[in-house]
């Protein structure tokens, strides 16, 4: 009796085996790419984006068609862009340069790239390197894709870039000021001048240097950049204070452009609303 019950009881359990095996090694039925790219792109107009994305990266993994996968790859980046996941599209779009390096869409992921980092850096209040890598990435593109349409766009991303740089520059050079540390408030004001002189920062930073170098009796030096402020910017407010600075008989006069200048207020004012 109890050999029959042993007998029963390992005929069950190799049954049981069987049966657990060919549900482990039973092959997957196959997905078709192409319907798969079709409901992510369906849903990437729909703007849902998360989905999208789902459906472009499984498109993407059973395409055997190289072009076609890079295809969804890189469309798997757009949608992650979509729903401002910024660091996963980073992550994504590297792999996508780093894996399929020969595609025609290369240019378009160096594009979404610089789009990213210029967005990401719309949000910094402190951290400088944002601003850093956004210029990295737009002058890279610019310099490999001069012919593009993309490339007028991010020239003028790059003005906006620099003024950001050039505002938080001067604006830690007024704080050594208002402290009395001299040194490094020339340093600060020299890099506008060296790096950022295209900038609406740019008059400011030059008058400054004259106002500290007048100040601490380098007159020589006070006298060199009030010269650069007047060749360059000889009608600017600026200039006319660090004319006044070193002529102390000169009368200031009310500047008729007020429209002028009030323009380029606002433009102050909405990029230091940004990064202060």
């Amino acid at each position: 009796m109890l050999s029959r019950f042993i007998s029963i009881l390992i005929l069950a359990l190799s049954i049981i085996s069987c049966s657990k095996k060919e549900q482990v090694y039973q092959p997957t039925k196959n997905i078709d790419p192409y319907i798969l790219y079709k409901e992510g792109y369906d849903a990437f107009e729909k703007n849902n984006f998360f989905f999208a994305n789902k459906k472009f990266l499984e498109a993407e993994a059973n395409f055997t068609n190289l072009d076609q996968a890079a295809k969804a790859a890189i469309m798997s980046c757009f949608s992650l862009y979509g729903i401002n996941f910024y660091d996963e599209a980073l992550e994504s779009l590297e792999r996508f340069i780093k894996t399929y390096r020969a595609n025609e869409n290369i240019m378009y992921a160096e594009y979404l790239k610089a789009i990213i980092y210029f967005e990401k850096m719309s949000d910094e209040k402190k951290d400088v390197q944002p601003l850093l890598d956004a210029k990295k990435q737009i002058e890279f593109f610019i310099n490999k894709y001069p012919k593009s349409d993309y490339t007028i766009d991010l020239k003028f991303k790059k003005d906006l870039v620099e003024n950001q740089l050039a505002a938080k520059e001067l604006f830690v050079a007024k704080y050594y000021i208002s402290v009395q540390k001299w040194i490094p408030a020339i340093n600060r004001l020299k890099i506008i001048v060296k790096h950022y002189d295209k900038t609406v920062f740019i008059e400011e930073a030059l008058h400054r240097l004259v106002e500290i170098h007048y100040h601490l009796g380098v007159e020589n030096e006070a006298q060199k950049y009030a010269k650069i402020l007047g060749y360059n910017y000889n009608s600017s407010e600026w200039f006319k204070q660090s004319y006044k600075i070193l002529n102390k008989n000169y009368v200031m006069t009310k500047n008729l452009n007020q429209k002028a200048k009030k323009n380029r207020d606002s433009i102050i004012k909405k990029i230091l609303k940004m990064i202060k």
